[in-house]
């Protein structure tokens, strides 16, 4: 059954309950009260300011994360109505912490666009993310008036761990490329995987749904050993994509992750496999900023990949995971019992691998 199960129209439909969620709050984003209201004269820079805002999320992704939060909660039996701001509040997190992400990383696109520091200069991209970020916050304390205190500051909680063993993640990634670390080993990449992915995509997600469904301790527990494993599959897959997939059009630069000398499974990898002269040629083209690296140089890599069995080792790594997060589900997480949602989780495990973009 669940192999009949077309994942991407469950996230269309999810997207439709969560999306008018959020635009609702967007086009109430300047409603000050009277004793700061913005007077007339400015509005057209408050205007301005709504549109910056407003441009992430109205490129809308995927929307993964938030359908994870209702399938989960409705697998457990919670009404998917009252689990909608708390979906709406994982979907914004997301966008504000891409608009501070792209300048990061000196991204060129998001979602098939220019990344918005491309079109606006960093200091109003980062300002956009920041009003992101308090957004996400004022969704998360109007919770409180639709599943209650107890549950609303749960909810709150389990935001702040996830939002900070994922900017720690971050941290990790960045000052590793900053120190043009070569000698990184499996397990230092899946600690940035842990917390980049497998919380903050997968597991996190699904505790918030789980933790508004009166989930216990121990499932709670279970559930992040089940994204943690299934997050690491999805990052591997999302990586490979990147130098082997142009996302459905979307991507105007093969191998983005090269060009931001990011590093992956598969570069570690590399770096493991490559002889003593095209390491040193490796270590030059990734140590270098995306300005100085050619297309040439970045296939180069991709194709010293592919000759040094990398991409297949990234390949049969994510199945390896993709495999054991199946088992698990199967095993561990029965009590997320109740259909459609248990069958159509099933098919989100699939839609994660075997995803083209």
């Amino acid at each position: 059954m669940n192999s009949r199960i077309d994942f991407k129209q469950v996230l269309e439909g999810k997207k439709a309950l969560v999306w008018p969620e959020i635009k609702a709050y967007l086009d109430h984003l300047l409603d000050f009260p009277e004793f700061c209201r913005v007077a007339p004269k400015y509005q057209p820079v408050a205007k301005f300011h709504q549109q910056l805002v407003s441009d992430y999320p109205s490129r809308q992704g995927k929307y993964l994360r938030p359908t994870l939060v209702l399938l989960t909660a409705a697998a457990l039996g919670y009404p998917e109505k009252k689990a909608v701001k708390t979906a709406a509040a994982m979907q914004v997190s997301e966008d504000w912490i891409l608009n501070h992400d792209d300048i990061e990383d000196n991204s060129l696109v998001r979602r098939g666009r220019p990344a918005l520091h491309r079109l606006h200069g960093q200091g109003l991209a980062i300002n956009a993310g920041d009003a992101l970020h308090v957004l996400m916050w004022r969704i998360l304390k109007d919770n409180f008036a639709v599943v209650g205190s107890e549950k609303a500051l749960a909810i709150w909680d389990e935001f702040s761990q996830m939002l900070t063993r994922t900017t720690l993640g971050q941290t990790a990634e960045i000052k590793w490329t900053q120190d043009q670390r070569a000698d990184l080993s499996q397990e230092d990449i899946l600690f940035i995987l842990e917390g980049k992915t497998g919380y903050y995509t997968i597991a996190g997600p699904m505790r918030l749904g789980a933790i508004l469904a009166g989930a216990s301790q121990k499932q709670l527990a279970t559930l992040y050993e089940f994204g943690k494993i299934l997050g690491c599959s999805f990052q591997i897959v999302d990586d490979l994509l990147d130098l082997t997939s142009d996302f459905d059009g979307q991507k105007k630069q093969r191998g983005n992750d090269i060009y931001e000398g990011k590093r992956t499974i598969m570069l570690t990898h590399l770096f493991g496999k490559i002889k003593a002269r095209g390491q040193q040629k490796l270590s030059d083209i990734m140590n270098r900023p995306r300005e100085q690296k050619s297309p040439v140089e970045v296939n180069w890599v991709i194709e010293a990949m592919d000759q040094y069995g990398s991409l297949d080792y990234g390949r049969q790594l994510a199945q390896q995971f993709a495999r054991q997060a199946r088992e698990l589900f199967e095993k561990q997480l029965s009590f997320l019992k109740l259909q459609p949602a248990r069958g159509q989780l099933q098919a989100g495990i699939n839609f994660i691998l075997e995803r083209s973009h």
